[in-house]
């Protein structure tokens, strides 16, 4: 049959050259768009790339090749992923380079996650240094130091902060510490002073923090304060904000959320803002032309890192104060044991106040009431709330608030029988018994059983007593007491940050005393004997460091009284105003005793078989010490081992352990947690 001209078998030798056409041509393209994607930068192509994973044997660099298209975006800070063990892994590239040490063949930067550069050199060597000293892994430490990436917030540019105001006072402000305008004289000058500051009684702190990183900021230097809590941070972030105005600085935190945080992240990494304040993260703060680091309140236990490597905020500040050549200041009422071996060493110098200029702010008395039998006779001397206490609070509510610190929350905490004084326990599980409030009966504290007809099974009493109360019966307490009189309670989840200047009484926790507006006139501590009888090595430390921080809560001319026993040796720094003798004589026992800062202490928690394959592997100095192992408190299936050298040894362990970690992760060993100078020892 002949073919018509519009028969379809006409076309389909055309339509089958044309489709091997286009093929070809894609292939073509294919092959170009890979040729051009293999190709290298012509300028540093090598980039050396850090891994996020949490490996001790991979915690090193690895070199991979830049491709051309990349080359100009994968700066030194950037996120990527790379191909690592068959898998896309993120990483930060840390350096370029000419030429790779690495015999075989490289592989290329899997992708460019972000061109901004977030991880700065200064900060990524803190990194390295902080995951060295603490025996850990510097991926750990990078995940405090980055936060997340927020893609749309890295879109959006920053604004520029505004002109500095001219800034007056400073000088004035800081002029009854005598040592302080060497200070900032040499922070002006671009210099690196670095001291220990022992704030006085009733002291404005955040008004002399703002002032500081005012002056460094019109210097040009950038400044970093760490503080303990949300509320500390509130209260310099409204300072700095009063002297600076808005624009000047920015608070890195996880409450405002991850966009928030970011943003303000974003703003110092770029260079837009210098002053950054907040807690235990902000320590690495990518700040610009850095001159100041700051710390305040560094015993409070807020500033130690839960998450591994457990780093502690006053160490990441002073390694950071070296690495960058920054001034250093360690400020808080009391004085740490390790801030007094920061001035023995001659590494900071002290700044205090007067003897003279301290009797003139406050005067603080003990009474001797220390009978822990708790009769409830406020007119007695040896009551809980004694005579001069009731005094004490009458005065002071007659010129402003008064304040009470008492150690626990909580109502009645411990009960025990009124005639023998034995615990009193539940009879379905023999946990301890409690009261919720006052008319309340007797409730279990563990499984929650009420026990409205308790007996002592030793001497069939139901009479009950309590030898340790807490804010909401003290509370209930003054509230008869005073009854025409406010009572307002602060701790747990029901935190004041503030109260006004009138007259009213305000019981808290330690840590959760509100500021008044104009300060309190009277500051009462209670039951100072249960602070003193913690099972802690720092239990004396805490607790006058507990106490100061009440004291400083006070009006010019306020007056404080401690109930407890005067001849501990605490209440007698308290009285004297003098942590900086306490923490010296502090240091002399922790010599002797051999315990930190004078030694290095490292805590190996584990399996059993876990904490063997440990000692195995671990190569220490010959002057260490091996205590354990000994069990570990509430937990069975785990042992503690505690190992101890010389302060001057202490590279040496930190290095002996990282190589330990280093070959069990290698060997894949049971997990073993490493603690370096952990805050407490006991546990």
């Amino acid at each position: 049959m002949t073919p018509t001209p519009d028969d379809p078998a006409l076309e389909l030798p055309g339509l089958v050259r044309d489709r091997a056409a286009e093929g070809r041509a894609k292939a073509a393209a294919t092959r170009a768009r890979k040729a051009a994607d293999a190709e290298l930068a012509t300028v540093d192509p090598i980039a050396r790339v850090v891994l996020d994973v949490p490996l001790a044997h991979l915690d090193r660099v690895f070199d991979y090749t830049v491709r051309a298209a990349m080359a100009e975006d994968a700066v030194p800070g950037t996120r990527v992923k790379v191909r690592f063990a068959g898998k896309d892994v993120d990483g930060f590239v840390i350096e370029r380079a000419a030429a790779s040490d690495h015999g075989g063949v490289l592989s290329p930067l899997r992708r460019l996650v972000s061109p901004e550069p977030v991880l700065s050199p200064a900060v990524e060597a803190l990194c390295r240094r902080v995951a060295e000293r603490y025996a850990g892994v510097s991926t750990d430490v990078r995940r405090l130091a980055v936060p997340p990436r927020h893609a749309t917030t890295e879109r959006q540019p920053t604004p520029e902060a505004p002109p500095l105001p001219v800034l007056t006072g400073c000088d004035e402000a800081w002029a009854p510490y005598p040592a302080a305008a060497a200070f900032l004289e040499h922070l002006r000058s671009g210099s690196s002073p670095r001291a220990v500051w022992g704030a006085g009684p009733g002291e404005d702190w955040p008004a002399l923090l703002a002032h500081l990183a005012g002056a460094a900021l019109a210097a040009g230097r950038g400044t970093i304060i760490c503080l303990p809590d949300h509320r500390d941070v509130a209260r310099l972030d409204e300072a700095l904000t009063t002297l600076l105005g808005e624009g000047h600085h920015v608070t890195l935190r996880s409450e405002p959320g991850p966009a928030a945080r970011y943003r303000d992240f974003l703003a110092v990494s770029r260079g837009a803002r210098k002053i950054v304040i907040g807690p235990r993260s902000a320590a690495f703060a990518p700040v610009q032309d850095l001159g100041l680091v700051v710390i305040w309140d560094d015993g409070d236990d807020l500033h130690a890192e839960p998450r591994a490597p457990y780093p502690h905020t006053r160490e990441v500040l002073l390694m950071r104060a070296e690495e960058e050549d920054t001034a250093a200041l360690v400020g808080s009422f009391s004085r740490t044991v390790e801030a007094d071996q920061l001035l023995v060493s001659g590494w900071a110098r002290e700044i205090a106040l007067p003897r003279a200029e301290i009797r003139n702010r406050a005067l603080v008395a003990v009474s001797g009431a220390t009978d822990v039998a708790l009769e409830r006779d406020p007119s007695g001397a040896g009551a809980r709330i004694p005579r001069e206490a009731h005094q004490a609070m009458k005065w002071g509510l007659e010129r402003g608030p008064v304040l009470v610190q008492t150690p626990r929350a909580g109502y009645a905490l411990k009960l025990a029988c009124e005639r023998c004084r034995t615990p009193a326990r539940c009879g379905s599980c023999a946990g301890p018994l409690g009261l919720t409030g006052p008319t309340s009966p007797p409730r279990c504290r563990l499984c929650g059983t009420e026990a409205a007809g308790w007996a002592c099974a030793e001497c069939g009493a139901s009479g009950l007593r309590s030898p340790m109360l807490g804010d909401a019966r003290t509370a209930d307490e003054l509230g008869r007491s005073f009854p025409t009189t406010p009572v307002v309670a602060s701790s747990g989840d029901r935190i004041r940050a503030t109260v006004d200047g009138a007259p009213r009484l305000v019981v808290a926790t330690p840590g959760a005393e509100p500021v008044a507006d104009g300060g309190y006139a009277v500051v009462v501590l209670l039951d100072t004997w249960w602070a003193l009888g913690r099972d802690s090595m720092r239990a004396a430390e805490e607790a006058l460091r507990r106490w100061c921080n009440a004291v400083g809560l006070l009006q010019p001319g306020g007056r404080a009284l401690a109930v407890g026993d005067p001849a501990q040796p605490a209440l007698q720094a308290l009285v004297r105003w003098d942590p900086a003798g306490f923490a010296k004589r502090e240091a002399e026992d922790r010599r002797e005793a051999r315990l930190p800062p004078a030694a290095r202490v490292a805590s190996l928690t584990g399996a059993p078989g876990a904490l063997d394959d440990m000692r195995a592997l671990l190569h220490l100095p010959e002057v260490a010490d091996v205590l354990g192992p000994m069990p570990v408190v509430g937990n069975p299936d785990e042992e503690r081992l505690i190992v101890r050298v010389p302060r001057n040894q202490g590279a040496a362990l930190s290095r002996a352990l990282v190589e330990a970690q280093r070959l069990r992760s290698a060997r894949k060993l049971d997990p073993v947690r490493i603690q370096v100078d952990p805050p407490e020892l006991l546990g």
